[in-house]
């Protein structure tokens, strides 16, 4: 039988993102998710009915925590200039960033999802419905551009940020700033 604690279940799930980060795919077993978490032998097992569950419902919990509050996706929606763009996309890169140990797991949860298909599939659904609302939310800032605009900020943000998180001495916080600058000049046509 599955348990169904909520509060128990994100605690366990937040154990595995932190198994991950640290130990890798390989690590995140059961036994290491219920040691991080501080519960007794079998714990997690009681709420995930194997590893692909696991993978799966990390999956879920981590783009769960990301998710930025009310105030900061309406503050994104309203029209922008390509100085405030560059404000947004900081936040979304520091946001991010700040939970290193979030990003280090779903880079792991990546690299399982090439053997896990159902991990494949919620990742790809996820990826995409985010870059669907993100070029959506783009349109209704009045800037020029489009799905285009909005694929070149993704890409490029996610690689300075897996640069600053894994190698953090080839690309210094300053440096970073400047780059997110660039990366909406480069990216968001001329106004």
């Amino acid at each position: 039988m599955v348990r169904t604690n909520p509060e128990r279940r994100r605690a366990l799930l937040d154990a595995a993102i932190e198994v991950l980060a640290q130990r890798g795919a390989r690590g995140l077993t059961f036994r290491g998710v219920d040691e991080e978490a501080g519960v007794p032998v079998g714990t997690a097992s009681n709420y995930f009915t194997n590893r692909d569950d696991l993978f799966v419902q990390v999956g879920h919990r981590y783009y769960e925590r990301l998710t930025p509050d009310a105030q900061t996706i309406a503050a994104a929606r309203e029209p922008q200039t390509r100085e405030s763009l560059v404000d947004v996309m900081t936040e979304v890169v520091e946001r991010v960033a700040s939970f290193r140990t979030g990003y280090l797991a779903i880079l792991e949860l990546r690299l399982e999802a090439t053997r896990r298909p159902e991990l494949q599939a919620l990742l790809t659904e996820r990826v995409r419905a985010d870059m669907e609302y993100n070029v959506d939310n783009y349109r209704s800032t009045g800037l020029p551009g489009g799905a285009d605009s909005v694929t070149l900020l993704h890409l490029a943000l996610n690689w300075l940020i897996l640069e600053r998180l894994t190698l953090p001495g080839v690309v210094d916080a300053d440096r970073a700033a400047e780059l997110v600058r660039l990366a909406v000049e480069r990216a968001v046509p001329g106004e």
